[in-house]
């Protein structure tokens, strides 16, 4: 399988490299490729997530990694990373989830 990254996925990486890198540049280098690293182990094994319980759908799935939820799309030969979002916020009471941005 390959993966696949959408511009909102994107965008939360580099929100949160920026985030950390206030306080250290190497810390936030380091724990984006932490996240890369886990990320890519979905290339081989793409079921390794759990269902996004908000969503109840096979084919979305994430990964769990420290603070942080990998959401991520099934889709044929793809995996498509669709969000990297702190777990600790509550997507219930978002007016869009992220499976429904892209």
């Amino acid at each position: 399988m390959k993966l696949s990254w959408t511009l909102p996925a994107v965008n939360d990486i580099e929100s949160i490299r920026d985030y950390i890198a206030r306080d250290s540049d190497l810390y936030a280098s380091s724990f984006i490729e932490k996240i890369l690293y886990a990320v890519e182990k979905l290339e081989n094994f793409p079921m390794i997530g759990r269902v996004i319980p908000e969503a109840n759908n096979q084919d979305l799935r994430e990964l769990l990694f420290q603070n942080y939820r990998i959401m991520y799309r099934i889709h044929h030969d793809t995996i498509q990373i669709i969000a990297v979002i702190r777990g600790s916020r509550d997507i219930t009471k978002w007016p869009l989830k992220p499976w429904e941005i892209v």
